[in-house]
């Protein structure tokens, strides 16, 4: 098992620090650990004058699966709703530090992860990277970041792909504006470092004051949606679907 500060790598190139989400074994997918981890992460880079900008990625070409569904369905219903609060939280933070926070997307990037990688201030997808919302099809409402995945596509838009019809690409994600860049296979922590390497360049005061004005526009109802989001998340997890779907990820007890 990784200690709590083992499962988020902290690299820096220069003025740009990459954090790296280190549960390959499980997808990348989140844990209480790991949140905890990334938002102490984020709190601490954004009081180091020497960090102009922050690259977050997956290791093992993959950005990260989502909650970690066999940690999930180990919790009762109360304290999932509570984890779910506290992710929803740490995503929303991207918004509100001052440095630049970019998404660097290999591989993957599904439910929680779909959501953590819109959330952050670019995105920068593989062309052949993965994304879906598989959330209705477990039997529950995506529980947080609603308001940025509105942000990002619009309401009918969002509403779709919460239904999980059908699995996107990059490419896809950048024709609908829920990525702002692609690059190759393989390629994408060096694109998303050369734009954090130019943010990173700008003046400090006018990107934080950038950052917050236009955080202040898009997200004043976000704290609310995660709300009412994770209510309905709470009432759903009540039901056959979502139940079958947790038993199936639950370690049985001796």
């Amino acid at each position: 098992m990784l200690d709590a500060q083992d499962v988020v790598g902290v690299k820096a190139y220069g003025a740009v620090t990459v954090l790296t989400i280190q549960r390959g074994f499980r997808r990348n997918a989140m844990d209480q650990a790991l949140i905890d981890e990334l938002k102490a992460q984020l709190l601490k880079l954004d009081l180091d004058p020497s960090v102009g900008a922050i690259v977050l990625q997956g290791e093992n070409n993959g950005f990260c699966s989502g909650s970690d569904l066999k940690f999930i369905s180990q919790l009762s219903v109360e304290d999932m709703a509570r984890f779910e609060q506290e992710t929803g939280d740490m995503a929303r933070m991207f918004a509100f530090v001052k440095k630049p926070v970019i998404a660097a997307v290999e591989g993957f990037a599904i439910g929680g992860g779909f959501i953590l990688a819109i959330s952050c201030d670019v995105v920068v997808a593989a062309e052949k990277s993965r994304w879906s919302l598989p959330e209705v099809p477990h039997g529950w409402l995506t529980p947080w970041g609603l308001n940025a995945l509105i942000e990002r596509v619009g309401r009918v838009r969002a509403r779709n792909l919460c239904f999980c019809l059908d699995e996107l690409s990059g490419k896809d994600m950048l024709g609908m504006g829920a990525a702002d860049y692609t690059a190759s296979d393989g390629q994408v922590l060096d694109k998303a470092l050369e734009l954090a390497t130019r943010l990173a360049a700008l003046p400090r005061a006018a990107v934080a004051s950038t950052k917050r004005f236009f955080a202040n526009q898009m997200m004043p109802h976000a704290e609310v949606m995660d709300y009412e989001a994770n209510h309905f998340f709470v009432e759903n997890c009540t039901h056959p679907d979502a139940a079958s779907t947790l038993n199936k990820h639950r370690t049985p007890k001796c």
